[in-house]
């Protein structure tokens, strides 16, 4: 590792940069797991950002969360069956009941996963 200086009067400064952040977009779970580290845990923010690992992390945590809501929807679906029979027979009753999964499967994934509770 090369360190540069620069010197001010007699005080030598080291030139410190960071890695430029890589050009992703952060998804949704991604951004409120940053509010709640900025929030809540700020040293293990700090510690993520000076490591250069925050994006991988936020983008880690963002595809965790959407993976794991897929599937639990899906679970919940077929154990409380709302099926494609359901939905060729009333598509608003189909779409009420997947709403209200998607809503619950959220709230269970996003107090797990991006609040770590």
């Amino acid at each position: 590792m090369n360190v540069t200086y620069t010197t001010i009067g007699s005080i030598q400064i080291p030139n410190l940069v960071l890695d430029p952040a890589p050009d992703v977009s952060i998804g949704k779970y991604g951004r409120m797991r940053k509010r709640f580290l900025e929030q809540r845990h700020d040293g293990t923010l700090t510690a993520l950002v000076l490591s250069g690992k925050l994006t991988d992390h936020l983008l880690e945590i963002d595809r965790t969360a959407r993976e794991q809501i897929e599937a639990t929807v899906s679970e919940m679906a077929a154990a409380e069956g709302v099926t494609e029979r359901l939905k060729a027979a009333d598509q608003m009753e189909w779409l009420r009941r997947m709403n209200n999964l998607r809503a619950r499967a959220e709230e269970i994934v996003i107090r797990e996963v991006v609040y770590g509770e």
